[in-house]
């Protein structure tokens, strides 16, 4: 059993696993699916502070907190007892692109130049961090809602909007993955 937990699961096992929790959560307590919102819910019920928008009844919401909870504890329960931080291979394609940009040592799914411990104290990686930082947090609130919460709930419940915020999600990932990278690569 600890054999069949500690490996990769394929995608098809994976994914409609993913996918139930939309019914589940619907049909058992008509709670949406969304992890974003939970930092919200957690600046309502620890911060004191008087914005409009975390006065609301956060407890009603205190399930999204114990989910966080459990997605924090079971990434824990992973890495400490299933190998869980080991990543697999990566392919000769992203090798050879990483290549492209100068770098030549991958260590798991990271490369060493872009996120180790030396160039991470840098200013310009901690220019870049507070500014992908910001674009997320901003582009989160603004579509009102995560790539999750979009892309599984969102689309599952039709939602126009949710179509609409999931490829603006994607699309800005691949216009930043293809042209900002090379380009603060470069610099």
């Amino acid at each position: 059993m600890i054999h069949f937990l500690s490996q990769p699961w394929p995608w098809y096992v994976t994914g409609p696993l993913l996918g139930l929790m939309v019914p589940i959560l619907l049909f058992v307590g008509n709670k949406q699916f969304g992890i974003s919102s939970s930092f919200r819910h957690l600046c309502a019920a620890l911060l004191p502070v008087r914005a409009s928008y975390f006065k609301y009844s956060w407890r009603e919401e205190s399930w999204n907190l114990f989910l966080v909870g459990g997605i924090i504890i079971g990434a824990t329960v992973a890495a400490l007892f299933l190998a869980g931080t080991s990543a697999p291979p990566v392919s000769s394609a992203a090798r050879s692109l990483f290549a492209s940009w100068g770098i030549q040592h991958v260590t798991g799914l990271v490369p060493v130049a872009l996120y180790g411990t030396a160039s991470l104290l840098s200013a310009k990686s901690l220019l870049a961090l507070a500014a992908g930082g910001f674009f997320v947090g901003f582009g989160t609130r603004y579509a009102n809602g995560c790539t999750a919460g979009h892309a599984i709930m969102g689309l599952s419940l039709l939602s126009p909007a949710s179509l609409v915020a999931t490829v603006g999600f994607f699309g800005g990932g691949l216009v930043v993955s293809n042209f900002v990278v090379p380009l603060l690569m470069a610099a």
